[in-house]
């Protein structure tokens, strides 16, 4: 039973509604591309029709997430928070030296507010894809369509300062987003005093981590709930560095109550740490890659929605709640019992040094324990 006192949120991998995804959409944008092997967006579409069948585009804003919505209506968290990793724009320059370029067409705001998130993680290294303006005309479609963004700002003030959230029983929830090097943000994406850009941490030192535990205290106030949104590490394998470790430990012990980790195209470990939640990596949620080969065995089509409940008075976690989808045409759908049970398994593998165990329950739902830690 839930407790009637926890204040919930959804909180989401990965979400790149761009190449591929926004050619399917109302209004596909622009699908030049200039990575080394594809440069037209259309190819993506080309290769989920191939391994999945048929798309029946153009298809509506709501298409991506398919079945994650009415997930979302039926737990019905107080906050959504999603790490859009995409520039939002039909202009701009392709940004030098990047081997990936994710856009969408401003027309297909939709596909986001189709899911109503309340706040958009955008300290990540695609937001600004296509330059500076890309970047503006991320933030002017967002605001214009009511949603909000964290981590990212016209100069440095902005992109530090966090989102804030009421829910309905009246908790504030506070999200802090950033973004490190080791997740491939160039440097000079780092906003300024006078050049926008992302709130970018070179390697998520003591010192760095330090400095946002610093911006924590400053502003967190009692009965309020603080979410570090972090964009970190590279795309694919299970290992978690010491170093994220001793940042995320950092930022727990500083009054943070839930850090949401990303960047990983497939779910990384899960820890408990003084009765606050880690998420080391979320994986994706939404994007093109299906149809895709090399890194099957990570089955990246695989997916989870995250149920994050948490104490307002204490910022101690109540529950972890996890919804198993699958991609297939572009679209999420449930996973069948089988992958399901694939994910619990791997997790529980992943997660046996932090001290975390799974268990799949009969609605398909996976929900977090604990066992006896063997991490050193």
């Amino acid at each position: 039973m839930a407790d009637a006192t926890a204040t919930t949120v959804f909180l989401s991998g990965d979400v790149m509604p761009s190449r591929g995804v926004d050619q399917i959409l109302p209004h596909p944008g622009d699908p030049s591309l200039r990575e080394s092997y594809v440069t037209d967006a259309r190819r993506y579409v080309d290769l989920a029709e191939a391994a999945n069948g048929p798309i029946p585009y153009p298809v509506e804003f709501a298409w991506p997430w398919g079945d994650s919505l009415p997930a979302l209506d039926a737990i019905a968290p107080d906050v959504r928070v999603i790490n859009l990793e995409s520039s939002i724009t039909a202009d701009g320059e392709f940004a030098p030296g990047k081997a990936v370029h994710y856009r969408m067409n401003p027309d297909n705001i939709g596909c986001l507010t189709a899911a109503r998130p309340d706040v958009c993680a955008l300290a990540n290294n695609h937001v600004l894809d296509f330059g500076r303006r890309g970047l503006i005309d991320t933030l002017d479609a967002l605001r214009g369509a009511g949603l909000c963004g964290a981590g990212a700002g016209v100069d440095i003030e902005q992109a530090r300062r966090p989102a804030i959230v009421t829910s309905r029983g009246g908790c504030r929830v506070l999200i802090f987003a950033c973004g490190m090097a080791s997740s491939g943000i160039p440097a000079d994406w780092a906003a300024t005093a006078d050049r926008p850009g992302i709130c970018y941490l070179p390697d998520g030192s003591d010192r760095e981590a330090s400095a946002l535990a610093g911006q924590v205290r400053a502003v967190k106030r009692p009965g309020e709930v603080v979410i570090v949104s972090v964009h970190w590490g590279a795309n694919w394998g299970y290992q978690v560095t010491r170093d994220q470790v001793e940042f995320g430990h950092l930022l727990i012990d500083a009054g943070v109550d839930i850090v949401h980790g990303h960047s990983s195209h497939h779910p990384r470990p899960i820890e408990i740490y003084h009765d606050r939640l880690v998420l080391y990596g979320c994986g994706d949620l939404i994007d093109d890659y299906e149809g895709v080969g090399g890194y099957e065995r990570f089955r990246d089509d695989l997916r989870l929605l995250y149920f994050v409940s948490v104490r307002p008075d204490t910022g101690a976690l109540v529950s972890l709640r996890m919804v198993p989808v699958q991609a297939r045409n572009l679209r999420l759908r449930r996973a069948s019992a089988a992958d399901a049970a694939w994910l619990r398994g791997t997790l529980e593998r992943i997660s046996r040094s932090f001290g975390t165990r799974l268990v799949l329950g009969s609605d398909g739902v996976l929900t977090v324990g604990r066992a006896r830690a063997t991490r050193s």
